[in-house]
C-alpha cells in the first residue's frame, strides 16, 4: 500500500511512511470561533474527513486532532463590538460550528483542543525559544527572532528579503527585526489575559498550535493540514517555533487544500462574498455539497456556482436511482450469464481504479469518475436483465452496487436508503407541479409513440405541454425521464 501525498514543503508527492506503523497522526488547524462557517470551513472540513476516512478505509489507525483558537483579535474584537465576554462569544460559535458540522456528518477528531486551555504549555514553549535565543521580551510582548532560523521562509517559498521588500509593515520600535512575530502579547485593558513571566497577557496566534500538536503528538508527526491561506505566516511561523525549539522536523507532510471562489475571486469573510454553510444547506443536501466539493481534487480552487451544485444534485440523484433499481430487480432466475466480459471487468475493477485515484494525493475527482463510470454499466445491466436473469448475474450486478456505496461511503455519500431517497425525492418533485405523475407518464408515452411515427409536431406538442406544468423531459440511452425544470 502506497499512499502519495503532495508535500507543499517538498514541493512534490511523496509517499505516506508513519513515524508508527500503521498508525498516521494528523493535525490540522481548525477555526476561530467568532461567526458563523462559510463554504471555505465546510471544504476543509470536508476534505480533511475524507481524508480520515480513506486513511482508515486502507487500514491505518488515524489519530486527528483539530483545534479551536478561542482567544484572538479578532474574537476580543467581535466581543466588544456586541458588549458580551470574549470567551462567552468563543463558546457561542464553537457551538454552532458543531451545528454545522453535525449537519455535513462529519465526523468529530479525536482530540479538540482549545487554546485558552492549553496557555501553560505555551508559556512553556516560548521560554524555551527565548532560553535558546530565538524569542526575546519587549515591553511585555515577546518576539520570535526571524533572523534566527534558518529555515524560514522554506514553506512558504520565500526569502526573508522579499518578504520585508513586498510587506506592509507597521512601525514597531518594540521589534529587533520587522519580521519578527509576535508569541505573547502584553495585557490590554478590557482583554482576557494570563499570568506569564514577562507580565499578564495573552498568546499569539501563531504559538497555540505548536504547543498544542506537541502536547498531543510529540515533537515531529506525520501530517499538518490545513488551507492554503494558512502556508503564510501561520504555518511559517510554526515551523519556525516547534522546529526552533526543538530541532527537529515538526511535521514530515505539509497538506493545504486549495480555495473556495466566486467568480474566481476567493471567498473570504474580509471581502464580503461568502455563503454560510447554512446559506447552501438550506436550499441542497449535505451529500450534494459533498460531491460538489469532491468534483475537484482537494489542492485546486474550487468555484462556487449554482450550476455546479445543481450538477451535483443530479449526479447524486443518479446514483440513489441506480442503487433503488438493482435492489428491484426480481429474484427470479431465467437464461444464462448474458452479462459482456468488458462490463464485468469494468464492475469488478472499480474497488481497485478508486483506491489508485485516491491513493495518488487523494484525487476525489477521479475516484467518483470510476464510481459514475460504474453506474452507468449497472443502470444498462439493470435494464437488461429487469425480466428473468441468470443468478450470477444478479450478483454480480449487487455486488457493483454494494462497492458503488461502500466506495462512495468513504467520501460521506451514499448514506440514506437508495429505495426511500428515491421515493422521497419523487414525492418533493410531484408536490412542487399540478400535473400527476401518471399524467406524466401517459403523455410521455404518447410522445413515444409520435416519435415512432416521425410525427415530430405531434411530439414537439407533448414536451409543450409538459414544460407548460414546468415538467422538462430529457432523452437519452436510458430512454425518456422527466424532471421539474429549474
Amino acid at each position: 500500500m502506497k499512499i502519495k501525498i503532495y508535500n507543499t514543503l517538498a514541493r512534490k508527492k511523496e509517499v505516506l511512511h508513519p513515524l508508527e506503523e500503521g498508525h498516521v497522526k494528523l493535525y490540522v488547524c481548525g477555526i476561530t470561533s467568532y461567526d458563523y462557517c462559510h463554504i471555505g470551513h465546510a471544504r476543509s472540513a470536508l476534505v480533511f474527513d475524507m481524508v480520515v476516512r480513506y486513511l482508515r478505509y486502507r487500514g491505518y489507525r488515524v489519530t486527528f486532532v483539530r483545534n479551536f483558537t478561542d482567544i484572538d483579535d479578532k474574537i476580543i474584537a467581535r466581543a466588544a463590538e456586541q458588549g458580551v465576554d470574549a470567551q462567552e462569544l468563543a463558546q457561542r460559535f464553537i457551538d454552532e460550528f458543531y451545528v454545522d458540522m453535525d449537519a455535513l456528518a462529519v465526523m468529530r477528531p479525536d482530540i479538540e483542543p482549545r487554546a485558552t486551555d492549553h496557555i501553560p504549555e505555551m508559556i512553556e514553549l516560548v521560554q524555551e525559544l527565548i532560553d535558546k535565543g530565538l524569542a526575546y521580551p519587549s515591553g511585555g510582548d515577546v518576539y520570535y527572532r526571524v533572523n534566527r532560523f534558518t529555515g524560514y521562509g522554506a514553506l512558504s517559498g520565500r526569502s526573508l528579503e522579499d518578504m520585508q521588500a513586498g510587506a506592509r509593515i507597521e512601525v514597531n520600535d518594540q521589534k529587533e527585526h520587522p519580521m519578527d512575530f509576535v508569541l505573547w502579547k502584553a495585557a490590554k485593558p478590557g482583554e482576557p489575559k494570563w499570568q506569564s513571566p514577562w507580565g499578564d497577557g495573552r498568546p499569539g496566534w501563531h504559538i497555540e498550535c505548536s504547543a498544542m500538536s506537541r502536547k498531543y503528538f510529540g515533537e515531529t508527526f506525520d501530517i499538518h493540514g490545513g488551507g492554503k491561506d494558512l502556508i503564510f505566516p501561520h504555518h511559517e511561523n510554526e515551523i519556525a517555533q516547534s522546529s526552533g525549539a526543538s530541532g527537529k522536523t515538526f511535521a514530515n507532510l505539509w497538506m493545504h487544500h486549495g480555495f473556495v471562489t466566486i467568480k474566481d475571486e476567493k471567498m473570504s469573510k474580509s471581502l464580503g462574498n461568502f455563503l454560510t454553510i447554512r446559506d447552501v444547506l438550506e436550499q441542497y443536501p449535505a451529500e450534494v455539497l459533498r460531491l460538489f466539493i469532491f468534483s475537484t481534487q482537494y489542492r485546486n480552487p474550487l468555484d462556487f456556482t449554482e450550476d455546479a451544485l445543481q450538477d451535483a444534485q443530479s449526479g447524486l440523484d443518479r446514483m440513489y436511482d441506480c442503487l433503488a433499481g438493482v435492489e428491484r430487480l426480481s429474484e427470479e432466475e431465467g437464461e444464462a450469464a448474458a452479462i459482456s466480459s468488458k462490463d464485468r471487468k469494468k464492475i469488478a475493477s472499480l474497488r481497485q481504479r478508486f483506491e489508485s485515484a485516491m491513493d495518488n494525493d487523494f484525487n476525489t475527482a477521479q475516484a467518483l469518475g470510476f464510481i459514475f463510470d460504474t453506474v452507468k454499466v449497472l443502470n444498462k445491466l439493470t435494464r437488461m436483465l429487469s425480466q428473468h436473469a441468470a443468478a450470477e448475474d444478479i450478483l454480480l450486478v449487487r455486488q457493483g452496487a454494494a462497492d458503488v456505496r461502500e466506495l462512495a461511503g468513504v467520501l460521506g455519500v451514499l448514506q440514506q436508503e437508495p429505495v426511500q431517497y428515491v421515493a422521497r425525492k419523487k414525492q418533493q418533485l410531484l408536490d412542487s407541479i399540478d400535473i400527476s405523475e401518471d399524467k406524466i407518464l401517459e403523455l410521455i408515452a404518447r410522445r413515444n409513440a409520435a416519435r415512432d411515427e416521425k410525427d415530430w409536431a405531434a411530439s414537439d406538442l407533448v414536451r409543450d405541454e409538459l414544460l407548460a406544468h414546468n415538467v422538462e423531459l430529457h432523452d437519452g440511452p436510458e430512454g425518456t425521464t422527466w424532471d421539474v425544470k429549474s
